[in-house]
Order: structure tokens, then sequence, then C-alpha cells
């Protein structure tokens, strides 16, 4: 007898053919609504990006930096379109947002109007596309297709951008030292007033000075380490400011903040010179302790150590290093550059090596307002020395071209310049510390907080040691100078 057979199951496979086919379709279906939906992320994404870059790197701590930057974020966006090109994107300020650091999505950042009022800190700039709903609905919204024949599915997908930008360093080296003056710019006192010199918060150009043996309010020498993490007007931890946290900064001569000023600094008294000097000295080719690497803090491009014994651009030479310290009334620690002009005891040697890497200028032709030109200023020329530096004032022997504007670093040749041979080819002006100039006296404290001036751009004149930082006064920094780069932060 044969075996019964099983009844056919007609028809089965196709029927679960079609299920896999409507399921296929289905997942299909989803990856191009998110396809669309990404898309659009994509294009919005890049408008915030531009946008926030745009105003970022117009944001100066000032009214007409924020009124800039709002410009440039609309000029910017009116570049951009969505929807695979075809439609233009509206933009309206109100997308725009300004803050004093980068941190929380919506705390701290205010609009134009409140910016332009208080900008002295306000150097972030964020970009959302979702305020620009008001002006177009469907900018930030993608219909889903597919999806929404499944049961909850929304009916449209959100794809809003967000863009924030700043920037997080600026090149000024941890160091601070009290300014000497509270102006600007002042006239030099002088017997001969067709040459009176621009003094800087009591600098002058042309002069070096030793940065850890000055005071204005008193005897004993006042300097400064800078917490390098901590931007102005933020709480400090006192950690930053042990020596491997701040020795990489130093070596860098710049600190992780974007700004030095619209804030009081965290500081802490008394500069560890002993301890960092050798990172000073990577600008001379120096690297001993491999405290600093060369791809990081590269040397300068002119290690010539201008040692005052050897100079051969003054005569007399001079018989110090820096300008010779000198008790102003025995209540402040002054030099010999300072004292009123006819007294007996300034002789040249006192000065220390002149105009190494800057001239003095004559205060007529400084200007507020602009800012000084690409430039410089123009300058005295060797031939005013004499009224410059009285009494006994020094002369100069075989100086640089007075006509070119030369002075013995910028030679690029001869008995003046050196090029570095462990690390070639080095960085120009490497050698120009960037030095934050304090309001003085500060207040009391081994840790304290200190509102900055300026900065002046100190050139070292020879490698320092544990005790002495010799540089050369060469002007108050632009606040365009001290702008690091912009860049997008989430």
């Amino acid at each position: 007898m044969r075996p019964t057979r099983l009844p056919r199951q007609r028809g089965a496979i196709f029927i679960l053919f079609a299920m896999m086919v409507l399921a296929l379709l289905s997942m299909a279906g989803m990856a191009l609504d998110l396809a669309l939906a990404y898309n659009r992320k994509v294009e919005l994404q890049a408008l915030a990006d531009a946008a926030a870059l745009a105003a970022a790197r117009e944001l100066n701590g000032t009214a007409a930096g924020v009124d800039k930057a709002v410009e440039a974020a609309a000029t910017a966006a009116a570049g951009f379109k969505y929807r695979y090109n075809a439609l233009a994107v509206p933009w309206s300020d109100a997308a725009l947002r300004f803050a004093a650091a980068p941190a929380g999505p919506d705390a701290g950042w205010v609009d134009a109007a409140s910016a332009a009022a208080t900008p002295a800190t306000l150097l972030y700039a964020r970009v959302d596309t979702a305020a620009l709903a008001a002006l177009d609905s469907h900018l930030n919204q993608v219909p889903s297709i597919f999806m929404r024949a499944n049961a909850g599915a929304p009916p449209t997908l959100r794809a809003a951008a967000r863009a924030i930008a700043g920037r997080l360093k600026i090149p000024v080296t941890p160091l601070a030292i009290c300014a000497q003056g509270p102006a600007q710019a002042a006239r030099a006192n002088t017997s001969a007033p067709a040459y009176t010199e621009l003094v800087e918060y009591g600098f002058r150009r042309g002069v070096a000075y030793n940065l850890v043996n000055l005071n204005p309010d008193d005897t004993t020498p006042e300097h400064f380490l800078i917490d390098p993490l901590t931007p102005p007007g933020m709480p400090g931890s006192a950690t930053n400011f042990s020596t491997a946290v701040v020795g990489p900064f130093v070596c860098a001569g710049a600190m992780l903040m974007p700004s030095v000023t619209g804030g009081a600094l965290h500081v802490q008294r008394n500069f560890p010179l002993a301890a960092l000097y050798p990172h000073l000295n990577s600008r001379f080719d120096i690297y001993t302790g491999n405290h600093c690497v060369a791809e990081a803090a590269p040397p300068d491009s002119n290690v010539k150590a201008y040692l005052y014994s050897s100079i051969t651009w003054m005569n007399p030479a001079s018989g110090t290093q820096t300008a010779a310290p000198w008790t102003s009334g025995g209540t402040r620690l002054w030099t010999r550059a300072d004292p009123l002009p006819g007294d007996a005891s300034n002789t040249a040697p006192l000065y220390g090596p002149l105009w190494s890497y800057a001239r003095a200028v004559p205060y007529s032709a400084y200007s507020a307002s602009p800012v000084e030109p690409a430039n410089g200023y123009a300058t005295f020329v060797t031939a005013d020395w004499s009224k410059l530096y009285t009494p006994g004032p020094p002369a100069a022997s075989g100086y640089p071209s007075a006509t070119a504007g030369a002075t013995p670093y910028s030679t690029g040749g001869g008995n003046n310049f050196l090029a570095p041979s462990t690390h070639p080819p080095g960085l120009a002006r490497r050698r120009v510390l960037n030095v934050a100039l304090l309001s003085c006296p500060v207040p009391a404290g081994a840790i304290t907080s200190a509102t900055v001036l300026g900065v002046g751009r100190f050139f070292m004149t020879v490698p320092a040691t544990a005790t002495s930082l010799s540089a050369e006064f060469a002007g108050i920094a632009p606040a365009a100078s001290l702008a690091g780069a912009v860049e997008l932060l989430r």
C-alpha cells in the first residue's frame, strides 16, 4: 500500500515573498527618509559653521567688533541654499548669540544688542538654525514620506544645526609684570622738546629691562605667574601654577584663553624664573633638560645673543645688560632709563645695550586710533641719541643704516646674526615675549587676581638665567596681533 502524500501548500511561498518585499520596501523607505534628513542636517551644519566662524573672527572685545560679527554672519549665510541647492536660506540675527565662554548650551549666551553693551569678554559666537524657523518653517523640518506609514512614526524629522566658534589660545607668555606707569602713551621727560619720546606704560622702546627686577610702587621686585588655563574673570585652581602645567605654555609663549583682558586674571606672586628659565631659552636653540620640543617651541631664526660686553654698535660700550636698577627716593624700584634728564649720576654705560630690536619713537608719531601701522611708527635715528639719552650719551658706532630702518636683529647677516644650528631654520621674532602689564599694586596674597592694562612686547637680548630675564621693550602689542586662530568648538 502506497504512503499517503501530504496536501500541497500551494501559494505559501508567494505570501512569504510578498511579506519580505513589503518589509524591504519599508526599510528602504525609512532609509530614504533618514537620508533626506541627514542631507538637510549637513546643509544646515555647513551654514551654522560658516556663520559662527565668520562672526567669531570679528570679535575683539569692542562694540564695533560685535557689529562686524553680526554683519559677517549675515554675509556668510547669504551664500547658502538648502534642499539640494534649490532654496535660499533665510537669515535672522536671532540665530546668532555671544558668550564669554563656550560652556553650556544656553547659559551665558546673549543677543547682539546685549553683547554690544558689554562686549569686553564676549569672544565666542554661536549660531542655531532653529531660530530661523520663524522665517521658514520648512528649513529645519524634513517631511517623512515612508516612515509615516508606520504607526507612531513622526510626520516630520527635525534637522536643525548648531555651531560654536571662538579662539582657544592667545600668544601671551604666562608672565606678568607691573606697568611702570599708568598711561598707555605719555611724553618722556626731556630737556629738548623736539626730541620728546613716546613712553608706553612707563617703558621706553629700545631700552632693555630686567623683567624680574622692577616695581613702580616699592623697592621689592614684583612679578607674577599667570594661570594659563583660566580665562579672565573665571575662578582658577592653585594646581595650574605647577611647573609641569605651566612649563609647556612658557615654551610656546601662549596660553589657553581667548584674551587676557575683560576681567581679573588669576595670578601667583613671584614668577618662578629659576625653574622656568630653560623653557624661555628654547628661543635661542637651547633645549637643555628637554623641557621644550622644537616642533611646538622652535628657536628664533636669529639666535645671536647681544651680550653687553661684546656688542659693537655703542661707544662707550654698555656696562650692564639692562638699564641699571635705580631706587627712586627709596620708594620704588626703577631703572636708570627712568630718572629725569640732568641726573648727574646717569652715564652712558648704565643704559644697557640700545636699540638691538626696536628704535625709540617720537611722541608726535603716536596715534591712539587707528592702532600702530603694520610697518610701525616713524622712529628716531641714531644721531638723536645725544638728545634722548643724557647725560653722558652713548654714540652709535657701526649701527645698521638708519634709512632702511634696520636694527641689529633684523640685518639677516654679519656679526649681529646667527642662525640656529640644531633646529634650523627657526621662526622670526620668537625671541619677542608678549608680557601682560598689570595695574599695580596688585592685591595682597600669594595667589590673587590682577587687572591687565595692556600687553607689552619684550625682545630677549640674551638667554635668561635663574635670576635675570633681560628683554628690550618694543612697544604695546595691538589687540589684532594677539588674536589666536578661530576654531569650531562644537
